[in-house]
């Protein structure tokens, strides 16, 4: 058996629309692997009772289908779905690392991350990597058609999870068909400097750079309280804030000192609109890795 721990994500980073993506410390899925004549999948921990064990409608058991390395796969779910935390990401994460060295396939880091896109294309319809590139390859990531890219980072996040669902199908349906190139020249500036601020570990620039006029107020429209938690992260310190991923996590970035307070307030701000929450207080990570052999 072969167990390998695989990071939450979160996706966008508001200007990098299905491109941006980073690993978060934690929470994390734990998937074991070991070798079986036919793939079959448990699931346990949170929301393991939404998760289908049947390996083609699986994450998991796409990716070892694509890998053709049958399996027994048990996976501890540490990342609750409908999160906008990369939950079927990290899934497919684990699975495609664990099961390339139980099997001995020896592929690349971008190689897995395109056999774990196609397990998450068995949730959201479309083979997409923004998530399960940082679980796989850790840091913060650029997701090109020819590649990714991949930089270390070492930037304070706070990831405020509340108890409401966003499916990535709807996160998707409600994304405009257009923009004006006003929008566009924003966006592009705004990932600029992300990107920019990932590179220097600045907060301030992350921050900066989460802005984004199309994409976000979308989503943002689907979570119960949203404005007020910007607010109150802003207030408490956040050098920016936007929707993580789908949703209906909101993703804050900050200094190490103001982090605390930011995860607080965003909780805070939840609860006095009806809805409970946890903080998860983070820093980018590191990607997956094999914990147990």
């Amino acid at each position: 058996m072969l167990t390998v721990r695989a990071p939450a994500t979160s996706a966008n980073l508001g200007s990098g629309f299905d491109v941006f993506g980073v690993a978060l410390d934690r929470p994390a899925d734990v998937v074991s692997v070991e070798r079986a004549d036919e793939t079959t999948i448990e699931v346990s921990g949170a929301g393991a009772q939404y998760i289908p064990e049947d390996p083609a409608k699986n994450t998991a058991g796409v990716v070892a289908a694509e890998l053709d390395a049958p399996a027994r796969i048990r996976i501890d779910k540490g990342v609750r779905p409908s999160s906008g935390l990369g939950s079927s990401a990290a899934s497919a994460a684990a699975a495609a690392v664990a099961l390339d060295a139980l099997y001995e396939r020896g592929l690349t880091g971008e190689e897995l991350v395109r056999v774990a896109a196609e397990g998450e294309a068995a949730v959201s319809g479309e083979a997409h990597a923004d998530n399960v590139a940082p679980s796989i390859l850790g840091g913060f990531t650029v997701v090109r058609d020819d590649g990714v890219l991949s930089i270390d980072a070492e930037v304070p996040l706070v990831a405020c999870l509340p108890e409401i669902v966003v499916s990535t199908r709807d996160a998707r349906g409600v994304v405009p068909d257009s923009t004006s190139m006003d929008d566009v020249v924003h966006t592009v500036g705004s990932a600029a400097t992300l990107t920019a601020g990932m590179q220097r570990d600045d907060p301030t620039l992350v921050g900066r750079g989460m802005d984004e006029h199309v994409v976000t107020p979308a989503r943002a429209a689907l979570i119960d309280g949203y404005d007020d938690v910007v607010a109150a992260a802003e207030a408490a310190g956040a050098t920016g804030v936007t929707v993580s991923g789908a949703g209906p996590a909101i993703l804050a970035a900050c200094y190490p000192a103001r982090q605390r307070a930011v995860a607080s307030a965003m909780v805070e701000a939840f609860e006095n609109a009806g809805v409970d929450a946890r903080a998860y207080r983070s820093s980018v990570g590191s990607g997956a890795v094999i914990v147990e052999k």
